[in-house]
């Protein structure tokens, strides 16, 4: 099983692979530059490829870049928009010094837009900045539906899959807390909502796991995560997420509210239910 955690690049890509191990951790999760601004670090390539031989020397699975999240490639304004389609094109070019990994965004919000408006810009956005020469796949994140997100429906996700030019370099990463938030029954019918999900999208498209509980019920579109077990999803029902069949060699993300402690044990229980 691949799992890991939201790790920070600022000091480095090496450095958050070896922080990575430190934790138990055989994937992780990295924002590609600061979450809630535009800062970038200056890439040092071989820095890249010491985190590359880190990897392969210790058989990790693929990783989940995430974009900040002030990017909103569908946004209303010109500005915003332009902002965010720049961070995507610089993104995924300099994702290139750590190939065939996973870029993980938002698909967006509408900000009263509405979501058939904004659908076509998300796909001109990914067509805009992903080249059929790069070795990373797009993932396109199931989302809560707060405010005027995109993505909630698995109908919207695949409405962008299918204006997407390189259909074969997108696919989707599952949030559990998002998706129990935007509705999905994930405990009382897990097998009914990959069955949808498959129906609509397809299994194929299913790429990674953001694996989290939530601090609501189902529906409430509000988007808190909780700690493993310790929300209204619970432990029992993660547990047949992290050890369904489907999800298999998928790379699972903790996104929970954790200090390194609490990943480290979040991560050994998890290990746990697959070796039982």
């Amino acid at each position: 099983m691949f799992i890991g955690n939201h790790l920070s690049c600022a000091k480095g890509y090496e450095i958050m692979g070896k922080e990575a191990l430190a934790l138990g951790d055989n994937t992780f999760a990295f924002f590609t530059r600061n979450p809630r601004g535009s800062a970038v670090k200056e890439l040092d390539p071989t820095d890249a490829q010491k985190l590359c031989n880190l990897m392969d020397e210790h058989h990790f699975g693929k990783l989940v870049a995430h974009a900040p999240y002030t990017m909103n490639v569908c946004a209303e304004k010109d500005h915003i928009r332009k902002f965010s389609w720049n961070v995507l094109a610089e993104d995924l070019a300099r994702m290139e010094y750590i190939p065939n990994n996973y870029y993980n965004f938002h698909p967006g919000s509408h900000v009263g837009q509405g979501a058939e408006t904004a659908i076509p810009i998300i796909a001109q956005a990914i067509n805009n900045a992903l080249k059929s020469e790069y070795h990373t796949t797009v993932l396109l994140e199931t989302m809560a539906g707060k405010g005027s997100e995109v993505g909630r429906t698995f109908e919207e996700l695949r409405a962008i899959l299918d204006l997407v030019d390189l259909p074969d370099k997108v696919g989707v990463c599952f949030d559990t807390c998002h998706v129990w938030d935007a509705g999905y029954d994930i405990v009382g019918d897990l097998d009914g909502v990959f069955a949808e999900f498959d129906r609509v999208i397809g299994l194929d498209r299913l790429k990674a796991v953001h694996f989290n509980d939530s601090m609501n019920g189902i529906g409430s579109r509000k988007d808190r995560h909780q700690k493993i077990g310790e929300g209204e999803i619970g432990l029992e029902a993660l547990k047949a997420v992290a050890t369904h069949p489907i999800l298999v060699g998928k790379p699972f993300i903790l996104e929970t509210p954790n200090d390194d402690e609490g990943y480290k044990k979040e991560i050994a229980m998890i290990r746990s239910w697959q070796q039982a």
